[in-house]
């Protein structure tokens, strides 16, 4: 998980469509802990936007895929490249493959249909928040199956960065075990997965998991079948 923080999530809102625009904000604010702090109507003003009207950048860009200008994809990789701690929601119509996996290839930790009720999105940026992904689990797999073999052979790096006991938690994460399964898995407390995550997201400068995972099968830390099969 990021870094905790004593003030509210702050959000940065790009849609088009300024009706949706209003009322997602309504219901993300009406939670208590969330802040909308910019919005953006097209693909460029988003990438403006995500630094924050004070310029301290938003925590969450929730962006839309089609947009005026650049798209929500290019949008996502330009926010990632220039703030990479800031994670990146997906929110869209669109459910193609193609879609998803052009979204988390560019670096957003979650995606999601604006079909979606309002306590989800809620309970979304209130996990990207927390360094965890908003993905259907078969969706999470896919993405890192194929990106994973776009990088089959490549060496592991020699100048590992992460403990041992971070690459564990890691690795249990990737299988999908929430912070509590993990801290019962490895007999630790929840606030000690906590803290490995918050290392293991510094170390990488990344926001999520997904981002974290996508990183640690690149570079050959460990493989597809130590997910799919624990050890």
């Amino acid at each position: 998980m990021q870094a905790a923080s004593d003030g509210p999530i702050r959000v940065m809102l790009a849609d088009d469509h300024g009706l949706f625009r209003e009322g997602t904000r309504r219901i993300l604010e009406s939670a208590g802990d969330i802040v909308v702090v910019a919005e953006a109507a097209d693909g460029e003003a988003a990438v403006a936007a995500v630094a924050g009207v004070d310029g301290e950048p938003a925590d969450v860009a929730i962006i839309d895929i089609g947009m005026p200008g650049i798209n929500g994809i290019e949008v996502t990789r330009r926010i990632k490249a220039s703030h990479p701690r800031v994670s990146v929601l997906v929110l869209t119509m669109h459910d193609d493959d193609q879609f998803v996996f052009a979204a988390i290839e560019a670096g957003a930790a979650g995606y999601l249909l604006k079909d979606v009720e309002g306590s989800q999105l809620i309970h979304a940026v209130r996990a990207l928040r927390a360094g965890d992904s908003v993905l259907h689990p078969s969706i999470v797999h896919k993405v890192v199956a194929r990106l994973a073999s776009t990088d089959a052979g490549r060496p592991p790096d020699r100048d590992e960065p992460l403990t041992d006991r971070e690459l564990e938690v890691l690795r249990l994460a990737a299988q999908g075990m929430a912070n509590k399964q993990i801290s019962v898995a490895l007999d630790i407390s929840v606030r000690t997965v906590e803290g490995h995550l918050n290392h293991v997201f510094r170390k990488l400068e990344v926001g999520s998991r997904t981002e974290a995972v996508l990183r640690a099968l690149r570079d050959g830390w460990f493989t597809i079948g130590q997910l799919e099969h624990p050890s």
